[in-house]
């Protein structure tokens, strides 16, 4: 009875919590009307077909009498963190990018690590909540922490676009670069509705098969599709790859997401990064560094001229460093997310061998480590 009582109490909490999101919304425009007050939705890659009174996948994109509506004018949490964290290795490296992050997503990855927030309306066991602020607010606070760019993460920042350009719009205006760290299952749509507002794009490309996409709840088509317009929309972007024991390590599946990445430009940063046992995935054992090795060599031979290492800092041999391709000569030493040296120029090139680096780059950060920095979450 006790735990009936559990339950109950935690239903009542998510619809409370559903009920109060509705209402911090307005009416969308990545959507067009089809027949019968349905409505299909452009914010990503399911292009929900959405009846009127229900939601989309995602859980806060939702038809209210034939017309989309969609989240605005709130945040679950922020944090002014090093860019190294997004992670955007090629972008004023040491510099500051505030984050903000909202709730939902249209994926259910088992292994999630923000799950408090993408899970937020699947999961009883997630209590957070969310609170109103503006699109100036956040930048206020971007500007007073020392930020050089703001970044829409934490969930998926695809089903809050709407909201995301009504901050950039204000970002761009006091000067900071903007960004999304997303899982890429994107639409035309949606990345030319946000090309004018969004600098910078970091995509999660969690596997090379359809089925593990499957798993996820989504399909890699349209996420390898959005891959290739990003790039060729000019934004510039970097790609993630959570390498998981037994799910997505082999030779022959790390090779095709190098080969993939490596076939539309090999001046595209791929990130091989460490999975630990997290949410549903219990199972696998963590990544040692061997694998992240193997997949940075694997990375390299398939013509990647920039490869990284993430998740186990100092553990790398040197793979979360930023060499000249040509030369050879380290220009950016790391260790984690922490900047050791940049001898990258505001111009962008190598001092050894004056060759141009790809990236955004800018005169080197006075960060200094012991300034503050806001860490926000709600609930």
């Amino acid at each position: 009875m006790e735990s009936a009582g559990l339950e109950s109490k935690q239903v009542r909490r998510m619809e409370t919590l559903a009920n109060r999101l509705a209402r911090q919304t307005r009416e969308a425009e990545l959507f067009r009307v089809l027949d019968g007050n349905r409505v299909e939705c452009f914010a990503c890659g399911h292009r929900c077909p959405i009846p009127a009174g229900f939601a989309g996948v995602c859980k806060v994109r939702f038809n209210r009498g034939g017309k989309l509506f969609c989240p605005d004018g709130y945040v679950n949490s922020a944090a002014c963190d090093p860019i190294e964290k997004k992670p955007f290795f090629h972008v004023l490296p040491g510099s500051r990018a505030f984050s903000f992050g909202m709730l939902g997503c249209d994926l259910h990855c088992g292994y999630c690590q923000n799950w408090v927030t993408s899970q937020a309306l699947r999961d009883f066991r997630s209590t957070v909540d969310f609170t109103p602020v503006t699109a100036g607010e956040l930048v206020s606070l971007a500007v007073r922490h020392g930020a050089a760019s703001l970044v829409s993460t934490y969930n998926e920042p695809l089903i809050t676009a709407e909201w995301a350009v009504s901050v950039f719009r204000e970002a761009r205006a006091a000067g900071l670069l903007t960004g999304f760290v997303s899982n890429g299952n994107a639409t035309p749509e949606v990345l030319e509705y946000i090309r004018p507002w969004v600098d910078l794009y970091k995509v999660d490309l969690k596997s090379f098969d359809d089925r593990r996409y499957h798993e996820l709840g989504a399909r890699i088509g349209p996420v390898l599709e959005s891959i290739r317009r990003i790039h060729e929309m000019g934004f510039w972007l970097e790609v993630v790859t959570l390498v998981i024991p037994g799910f997505n390590d082999s030779d022959a599946e790390l090779g095709a997401i190098a080969g993939f990445l490596a076939g539309i430009s090999p001046d595209i940063p791929w990130h091989v990064t460490a999975f630990h046992q997290d949410y549903k995935m219990t199972g696998p054992e963590n990544t040692p560094p061997e694998t992240l090795a193997r997949a940075a060599a694997l990375g390299r031979a398939a013509g990647l001229r920039f490869v990284y290492a993430g998740n186990l800092p100092g553990a790398t041999a040197g793979l979360e460093n930023t060499r000249c391709p040509g030369c050879r000569a380290v220009l950016i030493e790391r260790r984690g997310f922490r900047v050791l040296r940049n001898r990258i120029g505001a111009g962008g090139t190598c001092p050894a061998c004056a060759a141009p680096m790809p990236g955004v780059w800018g005169p080197p950060s006075r960060r200094r480590e012991e300034d503050h920095l806001l860490h926000l979450r709600c609930g």
